[in-house]
């Protein structure tokens, strides 16, 4: 029976290792081998990344690959995109290559504020707390100075701190509601120190106010964090064309492929299991290039998904028309990104992919992830309304299942010329797998 482990984060990392693999995998001496080969050589490279978290005891690998011929703005780009799905890379390069040709992908900012609140508990006059908060505004703004000096030096800082009265859905909830300007930052950690001193305050203050009454100088703070809802965080990309632009399949012509990609999106605006897969589509994309960036893409994948429920009903990200013999398709996502800060600092590769990028600021970043989830989705799009999605996707997961088999490098040559003809299930890769070894 395993027992619990005390001190486990006091040991080095040879212990912590040793312990996991001896306690939990059945072959411990490989599996302390494979996490080594994980390491760096490089022994000041291997500190830092053992330092990003806690308890680590090796590194995981993820490809990086690169989607060039992003024509976004008229600017070219070659995009870095850190992923394990086969076929994401490819797709987001063949739209990107389709669209460089018909003007490319057009990008705006539709806003950066992102919010934070103070959540606390109020029993008492509602119209004393209104009276109270407005008396204490300017020194909660006050106390914070010296966290926004330098945020607010650039341009940014604070925009707005409102009381808001949430008891109608939960008994006594209140909350500070609060919008920054983060700028090139992501900005979680500049927005956290606000809010937690906008707590303190807010309670010192109550304490003293002598218009509650004993009771109501009691509210309790029960959190104060940033939220990853950043509906006013929201970029915009499109890509257009005449109709006649888009004859690519001889089987379908230009106005049908046109009007199946609109019915597709139209069915994901309606259809809540449709749009689930549409919009983890878009995200193949957008957490590619956010991995590959040193972003937080959990959070963005959280606010992607809040904001695709906005209307009540979770929705497709992306839009269609056909309008006056033109085809236009396009998102509108919220990203808070950052270019500063964070692992962009200290990641190699993240420092490397931003340089690839022509160091972007947040704002181009926003437009770069925008036109490459944007891109993903036209890929998968197009290929669900012509040839199905699996023709590319397997073709593209090919060698790793050549891989699982142990195939040679000739094997694998001769078998992706083989199915560049063929249909490439799995079964029918084992099968021609077989068949070549049984020949040799």
């Amino acid at each position: 029976m395993i027992k619990p482990i005390e001190g486990f984060s006091k040991l080095s990392k040879e212990e912590k290792i040793k312990w996991v693999a001896n306690t939990y995998t059945h072959n411990s001496e490989e599996t302390i081998e494979i996490l080594k080969k994980y390491w760096s050589n490089d022994q000041k490279l291997q500190q830092l990344h053992d330092e990003f978290i806690e308890n680590t005891i090796t590194n995981f690998y993820l490809p990086l690959g690169i989607a060039p011929n992003f024509l976004i703005n008229n600017k070219l780009y070659a995009i870095p995109m850190a992923i394990e799905e086969s076929s994401v890379v490819a797709a987001a390069s063949k739209a990107a290559k389709f669209w460089q040709n018909r003007g490319g992908f057009k990008t705006s900012i539709i806003g950066t504020e992102k919010v934070g609140q103070v959540h606390f508990m109020y029993q008492g006059d509602l119209s004393k707390l209104r009276s109270f908060f407005n008396e204490i505004k300017p020194k909660l703004l006050a106390n914070v100075s010296s966290i926004v000096k330098n945020m607010e030096k650039r341009g940014g800082g604070i925009n707005s701190i409102e009381l808001r009265d949430k008891s109608d859905k939960l008994d006594n909830y209140f909350q500070l509601h609060c919008t920054f300007e983060t700028l090139d930052a992501m900005g979680a950690n500049f927005i956290n120190s606000c809010l937690e001193s906008f707590a303190d305050t807010l309670k010192a203050e109550a304490l003293n106010y002598s218009n509650f009454t004993a009771s109501e100088r009691k509210l309790e703070i029960v959190m104060s964090i940033l939220s990853n809802n950043t509906p006013n965080c929201l970029v915009r990309a499109e890509v257009s064309c005449p109709i006649s632009d888009l004859k690519e399949h001889e089987d379908i012509s230009a106005l049908e492929f046109a009007q199946k990609m609109v019915r597709a999106v139209a069915i994901a605006k309606v259809e809540p299991y449709r749009a689930v897969t549409h919009n983890k589509g878009i995200m193949n994309g957008v957490d590619a290039v956010i991995l590959a960036t040193g972003n937080d893409f959990r959070a963005i994948e959280a606010g992607a998904h809040a904001y695709a429920s906005k209307e009540g009903e979770y929705t497709s990200l992306t839009n269609a028309s056909i309008e006056n013999d033109t085809f236009r398709f396009w998102i509108e996502i919220p990203l808070a990104l950052g270019t500063v800060g964070g692992l962009t600092s200290l990641h190699p590769m993240v420092k490397m992919a931003l340089d690839i990028l022509q160091r972007p600021n947040a704002k181009e970043l926003m437009q770069i992830v925008a036109a490459a989830g944007l891109a993903q989705n036209f890929a998968a799009l197009r290929s669900l309304v012509t040839t199905g999605i699996q023709q590319g996707h397997m073709k593209m997961h090919l060698l790793n299942i050549l891989n699982q088999l142990g195939a040679t490098s000739s094997e694998k040559k001769t078998l992706t010329t083989y199915f560049k003809k063929h249909t490439a299930t799995h079964s029918a890769v084992v099968a021609a797998f077989e068949k070549l070894r049984s020949q040799k």
